[in-house]
């Protein structure tokens, strides 16, 4: 799969299905009695991205392309691998100890041994 950065407009869009929708919110009614929101749900991935925020579907359109772009960059990065490591000796020293004072702090909470 190419990156999301390349492809251009047309080409994102022909891998989306495009719905349109009312959507209430600002902008009054204008916006309620049209279809101006725009949800891009990408077959490939499954990815869905929806904008509404403008009472014109062109720049919902573009908007969501720029969101589903976005996301798509997301998922396309990878993380940095993970290095193993393990506690110096002096830390597990520590904790050993920090252990054995616990432990002895709850030893001397216990109610004492009846001598029956």
């Amino acid at each position: 799969m190419s990156s999301a950065a390349s492809r251009s407009d047309d080409q994102l869009l022909a891998e989306c299905a495009v719905e349109t929708f009312r959507a209430g919110g600002p902008g009054g009614q204008h916006q309620n009695k049209t279809e101006s929101a725009v949800r891009l749900t990408h077959q490939p991935t499954g990815i869905v991205v929806i904008a509404r925020e403008s009472r014109s579907q062109h720049r919902n359109r573009q908007r969501a392309l720029a969101r589903l772009r976005a996301a798509l960059e997301e998922r396309e990065r990878t993380p940095p691998p993970r290095r193993p490591t393990k506690p110096s000796r002096a830390a597990h020293r520590e904790r050993l100890e920090e252990k054995r004072r616990r432990s002895l702090t709850k030893r001397q909470r216990r109610r004492p041994e009846s001598d029956d």
